[in-house]
């Protein structure tokens, strides 16, 4: 029987990624949360109740238990990272930490791992809020990936979609665009990577078996510019969109990036895992939210 701890497992992909594991009849799934977020998992899952950066209330929830794999979605902060590398080094048997493309910086070029080398990154310690969102996942990777009680890997995700978003990226491009809002697009032709939020829960579930460490890319196969997902918008609701370089900070899109933002996935693939491809699934979902979004009107 596997024993598998989530840490961020009660909403979208997180929640997703629980749901996969309880298929499997040999894994015991516990999940770690504050409760503040209600779950369907029922006597399915074992709950423990803490604040993941308290790390006295991290270290009691989890004392006298042994993880086959931890899974972390919601570290944010070298101080987070540190504390998990302490608490679990002799009861995790691998640990995997949801990072981000965010690590990179813009590039015109396709990003491989190499392109951020957590290894000869310098370590600070602090709490999230000392440090951007890159900054905090970077060191985080510096800090999990660079102690040696368990093997780790760092997971890189680009923008999640899904019809479970919370932060309803998509679902506000569709908005701005059927109200005949603006949308504030610096750089149309910028290259960006996605990946779906059922896919990004599959991917953590196939790593949780995978021999892989070190930090990994994920992504769906295929890059889009940001136009062509303005294009895709269009088509389906029949309006035209208002972008423009500079709007409103309330009209920018929440995929405004100046440069190209997109990965190589070889390391994964190579390895065995089968990304879905972009231009399959992303029209589909515009038509499934365009359609969601106009019935609750």
């Amino acid at each position: 029987m596997r024993s598998i701890l989530v840490l961020g497992g009660t909403r979208f992909f997180g929640k997703r990624l629980v749901q996969r594991l309880l298929e499997d009849e040999n894994t015991r799934v516990t999940i770690l949360t504050r409760g503040q977020t209600a779950d369907d998992f029922g006597s399915r899952v074992t709950r423990l109740n803490a604040d993941r950066s308290d790390a006295k209330a991290l270290a009691e929830a989890v004392s006298g238990r042994h993880f086959d794999v931890v899974y972390d979605n919601i570290c944010y902060s070298p101080d987070d990272a540190a504390a998990a590398a302490n608490i679990f080094a002799d009861t995790a048997g691998r640990y995997i930490l949801t990072s981000s493309l965010s690590v990179y910086d813009p590039s015109p070029e396709m990003l491989h791992e190499a392109g951020f080398d957590p290894a000869h990154y310098p370590v600070r310690l602090g709490p999230k809020d000392d440090f951007s969102y890159q900054e905090g996942k970077r060191l985080a990777e510096a800090i999990l990936l660079g102690q040696s009680a368990f093997p780790a890997a760092a997971v890189r995700f680009p923008i999640v979609l899904g019809t479970d978003d919370y932060t309803r990226r998509l679902h506000f491009h569709i908005e701005q665009i059927t109200q005949g809002k603006p949308v504030g697009i610096p750089n149309p032709e910028a290259l960006i990577s996605f990946i779906r939020s059922d896919e990004a829960a599959d991917f953590l579930y196939w790593l949780g078996f995978s021999p892989l460490t070190g930090p990994v890319n994920a992504c769906s196969d295929g890059a889009i510019a940001i136009q062509e997902v303005i294009s895709l918008i269009e088509a389906v609701t029949g309006k035209q969109a208002i972008t423009a370089q500079r709007t409103a900070d309330k009209d920018m899109s929440p995929f405004g990036i100046t440069e190209s933002w997109y990965m190589n996935t070889a390391k994964a693939r190579s390895a065995g895992f089968v990304f879905l491809s972009l231009t399959a699934w992303l029209p589909e979902l515009v038509a499934v939210l365009n359609a969601s979004l106009s019935q609750s009107e």
